[in-house]
């Protein structure tokens, strides 16, 4: 059987099959009861599932249920279970202020979750270029460059002015007024003339993970193929 009918939820047991990767959780609009369930049967058929944008109260009562998870607060996500492979390459995600941690976390333990290493580079926006250009030799040995910006979003773009990889953008909801919560640095990336950048919805952390993970998945089956 591909999927498992819930009442509330079609579990999809061949997503992995399909993608890749198991389905994966979004928690913010399911009751913990709902969230429990379906965490049971993917655990059941893969040994690991995640959910993401859990609040500490909903995953409190999820972790009262099945127990064997850790919940990481700040990027909002609870986990169960080890990746499957761990992937060759590395991503490295920028974050460009304090303010952008829990989306560059986000991506961080999705990015993990999903088999690949990972390291983080936090408060380096170009408000401070310096404390980006120290980190350019480093920049240099990613596979790909997640990249983490409120405000204006400039970034991103100078990020890949920096290296030959990929840069996957994020926007975030992190700024002031005429920021219009996201949807300011979104045009901006949108609109970049630095070649060789995609960008994903506004806080979005855990697409862009995704999307890098498939990106080195890639990379690897290539390597060994």
């Amino acid at each position: 059987m591909t999927f498992e009918d819930l009442g509330h939820t079609k579990v999809d047991y061949d997503r992995e099959s399909r993608n890749g990767y198991p389905e994966i959780i979004y928690g913010e609009s399911k009751t913990a009861e709902q969230t429990a369930a379906i965490i049971e049967k993917l655990i059941q058929k893969h040994g690991r599932a995640m959910a993401t944008r859990m609040s500490p109260e909903k995953a409190e009562e999820v972790l009262a249920l099945h127990p064997n998870g850790a919940y990481k607060e700040n990027s909002r996500l609870l986990i169960y279970g080890e990746p499957a492979v761990l992937y060759n390459g590395k991503i490295i995600i920028v974050s460009a202020g304090t303010s952008d941690l829990p989306v560059a976390e986000e991506a961080e333990w999705t990015a993990k979750w999903l088999g690949c290493e990972t390291e983080i580079i936090h408060d380096v926006g170009v408000a401070g270029i310096d404390r980006l250009l120290s980190y350019r030799d480093v920049l240099q040995e990613a596979s790909v460059v997640i990249t983490v910006a409120g405000m204006e979003g400039a970034l991103p773009s100078v990020v890949c002015g920096l290296v030959k990889r990929p840069v996957i953008a994020v926007p975030t909801s992190v700024g002031y007024g005429a920021h219009f919560d996201g949807l300011t640095p979104l045009l901006s990336m949108l609109s970049s003339c630095s070649s060789g950048m995609s960008v994903v919805n506004i806080d979005n952390g855990f697409g862009a993970a995704y999307q890098a993970a498939m990106i080195l998945k890639l990379a690897s089956e290539g390597a060994s193929s």
